[in-house]
């Protein structure tokens, strides 16, 4: 999965407005069979996004024609609680995501989101229903800033996150960064 610099981002947005949406109901675990990180996003809220017959359910926001093609989803309290599969990340980037916006975050399921280059915003309720009222918004990840209307709200990051997703690294480009400091240690310490 190539991880994208995130400076300023517009895009679509998508409302999904529950509380305590769990790594299961993002990717059931029936899914998990996959050795790769990529090709869940067909299944991501599976058993919300599906009728039991396969088709479509057309009460599910992101399957509503309003919001195709939305990138950016906005929902509620303690999003990516339950186990911390990885797999819920990659599911929702698999899907289309590339930024999430909630009340909280599971603090596992916010770090799966910044090691795989998705954005987690942290933001109040009323900042995400004006939000999730428009649509589309623009994120300012160095101002951090989400706006839309000429309305702006700030939102908190750590540096080093911010400074990995404004530069599109993930941990490996981070460590081959110090490749010639590897080098020069491992060839000094031969025995």
């Amino acid at each position: 999965m190539d991880i994208q610099p995130i400076t300023t981002y517009t895009g679509k947005v998508v409302p999904l407005f529950n509380d305590n949406i769990d790594t299961d109901q993002i990717i059931p675990k029936a899914h998990l069979k996959r050795i790769t990180k990529s090709g869940f996003g067909p299944f991501a809220f599976d058993e919300w996004r599906y009728l039991p017959d396969g088709s479509d359910n057309p009460d599910f926001n992101p399957n509503k024609p309003e919001y195709a093609g939305a990138s950016i989803l906005i929902t509620g309290d303690n999003f990516g609680c339950g186990s911390s599969r990885e797999h819920a990340a990659w599911a929702l980037k698999d899907y289309g995501f590339n930024i999430i916006i909630a009340g909280s975050f599971s603090d596992i399921f916010y770090m799966n989101c910044t090691k795989n280059g998705m954005l987690p915003i942290t933001l109040n309720e009323d900042e995400r229903k004006y939000l999730a009222s428009q649509k589309e918004i623009t994120v300012d990840l160095p101002q951090q800033t989400v706006s839309a209307n000429n309305k702006s709200f700030k939102f908190k990051i750590d540096e080093t996150w911010k400074h990995k997703l404004v530069n599109g690294l993930d941990d490996i480009a981070i460590t081959l960064a110090y490749e010639d400091l590897i080098e020069q240690y491992e060839n000094k310490n031969k025995g």
